[in-house]
């Protein structure tokens, strides 16, 4: 190697890393992979029908309930109480996050409260809240609310209080008023906690959709997975599996859709 003085040599970049890069055809190529080994394995006797149809054989009843019309009564059910149970409690377990990690006051009255019904599995509580909202729309909403309403209380307070306190004193030596640390700093700072934290009280309010509507609903997926089951149709029962995948697959990209948007900053 060449030590003349004056002379260089170029240095490799080493700044790269610790960044994923997008490649979305891996996730669908894995999908494809799967559904067509388990195709393979029904269509060869590998794997019982009696055990697991084949996807045609779910493709085949998930057609069928397109054509019978109930596919969209029980998508628009079970979105419905999704969209509103989710929606209330997300928005509740922010502004209650928010309470607890700024003010002393409600630290002290609502963490103890929060650390002992968050264990709790949400769907015990559904015959009490039948007796509360009644045996319709209420008490299913209301399970979702209440699941949803804890994880997100959660991860706004904890993403709060792990922000960097540097820049909260910075805002301070500029200046800033309380509110404006608050909106400017501290906020979009717990942000990536929050989303997280949606990501999660999303799968857990799909689940409680599910289990509530199992207990007590004419319509919607929960309530076509029982009867599918009831009946020992396990190509229905596969068909509503698939709409609980497409329906959480759908929540993911929408909140990855939101965290690129809402966290473009941190590029």
């Amino acid at each position: 190697m060449d030590k003349t003085p004056g002379t260089s040599r170029p240095v490799r970049f080493r700044g790269g890393g610790f960044a994923p890069r997008p490649l979305g055809l891996v996730g669908a190529l894995v999908f494809i992979t799967i559904i067509i080994l388990w195709e393979l394995g029904s269509r060869t006797g590998v794997i019982s029908a009696l055990v697991l149809p084949a996807p045609s054989e779910a493709y085949v009843a998930f057609e069928e309930l397109v054509r019978s019309g109930l596919l969209w009564k029980h998508l628009s059910a079970s979105l419905q109480r999704l969209i509103i149970g989710w929606s209330s409690g997300a928005l509740l377990g922010v502004l209650v996050g928010v309470a607890i990690a700024l003010f002393s006051f409600a630290r002290a009255g609502l963490v103890p409260l929060v650390s002992a019904i968050f264990p709790v599995p949400k769907i015990a509580l559904l015959p009490l809240f039948i007796i509360w909202f009644g045996i319709g729309e209420g008490a299913k909403v209301a399970t979702i609310l209440f699941g949803t309403f804890f994880p997100t209380v959660i991860a706004t307070y904890s993403g709060i209080d792990n922000l960097d306190r540097s820049l909260v004193r910075m805002g301070q030596s500029f200046g800033l008023s309380w509110f404006s640390i608050v909106r400017k700093i501290i906020l979009p700072g717990a942000l990536p906690a929050i989303l997280s934290g949606f990501r999660i009280s999303a799968a857990v309010a799909i689940i409680l959709l599910v289990a509530a509507e199992m207990i007590g609903a004419e319509f919607g997926v929960g309530a076509y997975i029982l009867m599918a089951g009831s009946l020992m149709a396990t190509d229905q029962l596969i068909a509503g599996v698939a709409m609980l995948s497409c329906m959480g697959l759908t929540v993911a990209w929408l909140i990855s859709r939101a965290e690129k948007y809402l966290l473009r900053w941190r590029r």
